[in-house]
């Protein structure tokens, strides 16, 4: 599966008699193309309202761009997953550029800590934190200190000489 993309959906039951003009139901959702967006609209609709995709259309379909793509954000994530025991909510806290990488990465993170699958896995929410006060985890917490840094021990110094003399110092 690539990159995940995230797309609104809107769709509706199919007009008839009885109803010429039934309700449009919009979705925001996370696929990695158009296809398996429109799969996962009908399989959430037909779970909260009575409408299959035999019995409904789709209006529209757009992917949603982020407006800031170039900065770094936190993202709180609600979700709802099965597991071998039951179903479980959860909250969790990414820090990525975009929505979609925000949602992959919590994919990739369930996969590798609870061993749950793309089709185990609902997304409830995801929201943007935009006070460093809100953030509940630590692990992000520990990323918002001032002057933060990252030192990058053991350099080997770039020598153009084949044959040196001594040993480089790397400390």
């Amino acid at each position: 599966m690539g990159r995940l993309s995230e797309y609104q959906v809107i769709g509706r039951k199919l007009p008839s008699e009885a109803e010429p003009t039934p309700k449009l139901y919009r979705m925001r959702l996370f696929a990695p193309n158009t296809v398996v967006a429109k799969s996962r609209f009908w399989y959430f609709l037909k779970k909260l309202r009575k409408v299959k995709k035999s019995a409904g259309e789709i209006v529209s379909l757009n992917e949603i761009h982020e407006k800031r793509p170039t900065k770094v954000k936190n993202f709180g994530i609600w979700i709802r997953y099965d597991s071998r025991s039951g179903t479980h909510n959860m909250y969790k806290e990414y820090r990525e550029m975009s929505r979609a990488e925000a949602v992959d990465a919590l994919y990739q993170d369930m996969a590798a800590r609870h061993r749950a699958r793309f089709r185990s896995i609902h997304v409830l929410k995801v929201v943007e934190v935009e006070k460093s006060s809100d953030i509940r985890r630590p692990y992000i917490k520990q990323l918002l200190t001032k002057k933060l840094s990252f030192p990058l021990p053991h350099r080997l110094p770039t020598s153009k000489k084949i044959f040196s003399a001594k040993r480089p110092s790397t400390f």
